[in-house]
């Protein structure tokens, strides 16, 4: 009995080494993919222990560097491991039977930087996913960030043809992520499995698999109670309210759809085509990670729910102007989601009298649609004040605790444009793919796009759904996570923000996370780039347009379509090669001062002075162009705006034809002839040559004045005044100083002045010293004029 607990521990040793022996071995086994019908071994993963082993068993060593928690390298997964099975079974041109790996003597590997992290950081892979090309273990070549199959394949294939020259095909069909085989193979065993079923018929509902149903269905009901994780946050996938059905009425579903599937393949070839295509399409979304579909969709959910997006009653009923009160104002608009477009007013203001009509049509115009209200100021002087209005007229757009100020004309068509663009917004951000962004640039001339991922958080779309109604009557506001919109707008890290104009993107740089969420600082951004390119300057927008910049005005007669069609594109191409010369030139501006920087850093390590290289390495490069003036372009109708453009600068479109004046209204002067003295037309060529001459410094053409000469003397005062406080302090303390010493030194002569007596022969002055009595006395010894001295007989 002593050795019966020794034997029982034995057994149970020997039974957990059998367990853990079979476990390895399925591991093993599920280690392996399959490609193309070939099996794929795992990658090879690298650790400082087997480094300098593996890096130097062959010429060629692809290494992708990554984290295990980072959600770009879990995104780019699936990418490096479909071009590694797809390089693994590819072959050399005319060598069917060669073996990849040993004919070009390249292999794939990657390292786990959390786990070794001292190996990532000699191969100076600073952040993730960074992939590396070592030849003969000497790094040749590394790519930062996600980087698409193509990107990849370009430095594979190049390191191909270094290898062997000729081997490789002249167009390459590449998969994509998750393909489980290359474009065009043909497989053998489902050749074999359509040969064996080509007569089976589905005749009944037994002949298909319930039970497969059964656990589809389950493993379904079971991923939306799942929970996903992803960073730092957590996401309920919302179960969606549907009814119950039983499995059978799915199956019978099922079983009929297989089998007018097959009736109408009969008919028509084509349709068994689209059906294999719609099933290549399931099983591509299927061999991705579901993290990539469902966490977006998890974190917009929760987004929408918390914004509350869809408003839950019919708006606008009855077609009418809602009054409202400060109770009424806090229940249905303060403490909802629906939209409210809201005129604050006094019925003593003529402005709001004139435009009562015009706001009730709005009403009409918007019922069922849109909620329309207003509020008697007189009457609610408080909640006037709460909302900050100023000045009557007043109107707001409101959804929620958020709102938007109106400043567009007040005019029944402004209003009608302005609202339906208000209703587009409230319906939340749209998402977009290639191919609807293709369309929606055929209609809107300004786009913001946000780029996001499986990885990005709540946070991100709350601070999204906070900005759409800053840009109301603007721009439009899309998101999208389509890859081919990442390949064409180059994004490689997410979120990302850009602004389309006429398809040329301008990139929002943020320096930490924390700005994509400032709503304020994104909203900065999206003002400084929401016009158009060639915008149409109008009353609302024209401060916007002139205030601060040089401005390329085009005055143009919009009844002549042709001629007016052609200025604007040329002012487009102006203005689009004016740009490309601008970011150029600031590219050259900042590697010129980078260089003087290094030479710098250089010159003080050559004389080993430390002091001076500290100095050099503390230069900062400056690219604040704050001092330069902003040239831009526009538009305005110069048959509407016809007596404003005379009277400015003399010219009248109907007469002279569409011309350009180039505007400076800072300083109140413009220009509107090139350098050979004639007229400055809408041509690229003539646009481009005046700014160039007028950008130089000194300007090389001769300004006119907006204003006379007399107005722009004083207005430069005021101009030199406003701009340099310090000096206009002192001239005004000076000027003070002068006139009080001008005041007392007037005083002093009047204490001092001239008194009156009484003598012999009449009233004489007292003659003063220094004056001319006092001369002749000095030298006579007399009175002066009046001497008592000898007189002649």
């Amino acid at each position: 009995m002593r050795w019966l607990p020794l034997f029982l521990g034995a057994a149970r040793l020997a039974v957990a080494a059998s367990t853990t022996t079979t476990t390895e071995e399925e591991d093993d086994v599920a280690a392996y993919t399959k490609f193309n019908d070939v099996s794929i071994p795992p990658l090879i993963e690298l650790t400082p222990d087997n480094w300098e082993k593996e890096s130097k068993a062959g010429k060629w060593l692809m290494v992708k560097h990554y984290s295990p928690y980072c959600p770009h390298c879990i995104d780019f997964a699936p990418t490096y491991q479909t071009l590694y099975e797809f390089y693994y079974t590819s072959k050399p041109v005319g060598d069917e039977n060669a073996n990849f790996t040993n004919f070009y003597d390249f292999r794939f590997g990657t390292i786990n930087c959390v786990a070794y992290y001292d190996l990532c950081s000699a191969h100076k892979a600073s952040s993730y996913p960074t992939t590396s090309l070592f030849k003969n273990g000497e790094q040749v070549e590394a790519l930062k960030g996600v980087k698409s199959m193509v990107v990849l394949s370009e430095v594979v294939e190049k390191a191909l043809e270094e290898t062997k020259p000729g081997t490789r095909p002249a167009k390459l069909e590449l998969p994509k992520p998750g393909d489980t085989s290359a474009p065009g193979f043909v497989s053998k065993v489902g050749t074999l499995k359509e040969a064996t079923n080509e007569d089976t018929k589905i005749d009944s509902v037994q002949d298909v698999p319930k039970t497969d149903l059964v656990k589809d269905a389950a493993k379904v009901e079971q991923a939306e109670k799942d929970t996903f994780i992803t960073g730092n946050d957590e996401y309920l996938m919302p179960t969606p309210k549907t009814e119950e059905k039983p499995v059978d009425k799915v199956v019978e579903k099922v079983a009929d759809k297989a089998t007018e599937t097959k009736a109408a393949s009969k008919a028509d070839p084509s349709v068994e085509a689209k059906a294999k295509i719609e099933k290549a399409k399931e099983e591509e979304k299927k061999s991705t990670p579901a993290a990539y579909y469902e966490a977006p969709a998890a974190a917009a959910a929760a987004a929408a729910s918390i914004k509350g997006n869809k408003p839950k009653s019919t708006p606008n009923p009855n077609g009418i102007s809602q009054p409202l009160t400060a109770e009424s104002f806090q229940s249905q608009v303060t403490m909802t989601q629906e939209p409210w477009f809201i005129k604050f007013y006094a019925p003593w203001c003529h402005h709001c009298q004139a435009m009562a009509a015009n706001w009730a049509q709005v009403a009409r115009e918007m019922k069922g649609r849109l909620n329309i209200g207003e509020v008697n100021c007189e009457q609610e002087q408080r909640l006037c004040k709460d909302v900050r209005v100023t000045g009557y007229p007043t109107i707001q757009f409101f959804r929620g605790g958020e709102r938007a100020e109106y400043t567009g004309l007040r005019g029944l068509g402004d209003f009608l444009a302005y609202a339906e663009k208000a209703i587009d917004i409230s319906n939340g951000v749209q998402d977009v793919d290639a191919a609807s962004f293709k369309a929606l640039e055929e209609k809107e001339e300004v786009i913001f796009v946000y780029f996001y991922d499986h990885a990005t958080t709540t946070e991100d779309f709350l601070a999204l759904e906070r900005l759409p109604l800053s840009l109301i009557g603007r721009a439009k506001l899309v998101k999208t996570r389509d890859p081919e919109m990442y390949d064409r707008f180059k994004i490689t890290t997410w979120p990302r923000l850009l602004v389309s104009r006429e398809g040329r993107p301008t990139y929002y740089q943020p320096l930490t996370p924390n700005e994509m969420r400032g709503t304020r600082q994104v909203l900065n951004w999206m003002k400084s780039v929401w016009l158009p390119i060639v915008p149409e300057m109008t009353a609302s927008n024209a401060r916007e347009i002139m205030d601060g910049k040089i401005v390329v005005l085009g005055l143009l007669n919009r009844d002549d379509e042709e001629s007016f069609t052609g200025a604007i594109r040329e002012m487009k191409s102006a203005a689009n090669e004016w740009m490309d010369k601008q970011i150029q030139l600031f590219q050259l501006e900042r590697q010129e001062l980078r260089n003087a920087k290094q030479l710098r850093i250089e010159e003080a390590e050559d004389r080993n002075d430390q002091r001076a290289l500290r100095n050099a390495k503390n230069i900062r490069i400056n690219m604040d162009r704050a001092d330069r003036k902003e040239i831009t372009f526009a538009w305005v109708d110069g048959t509407f705006w016809q007596r404003w453009i005379r009277t400015t600068y003399g010219i009248d479109v109907k007469d002279t034809g569409d011309r350009i004046i180039i505007n400076d209204e800072d300083s109140r002067r413009y220009w509107d002839q090139t350098t050979t003295g004639n007229p400055i037309v809408p041509s690229r060529t003539s646009i481009l040559e005046t700014i160039t001459k007028i950008s130089q410094n000194p300007l090389n053409i001769k300004p006119k004045l907006t204003i006379s000469a007399f107005e722009k003397m004083f207005f430069d005062m005021r101009m030199t005044f406003s701009e340099h406080p310090y000096l206009t302090m002192g001239c005004i303390l000076g000027i003070a100083f002068g006139c009080l010493s001008w005041f007392r030194n007037s005083a002093r002569a009047q204490r001092r002045g001239t008194h009156f007596k009484l003598e012999e022969g009449g009233v004489s002055a007292p003659a003063e010293k220094g004056s001319t009595g006092g001369f002749i006395q000095s030298v006579f010894g007399g009175n002066g004029g009046n001497s008592n001295g000898p007189k002649a007989d």
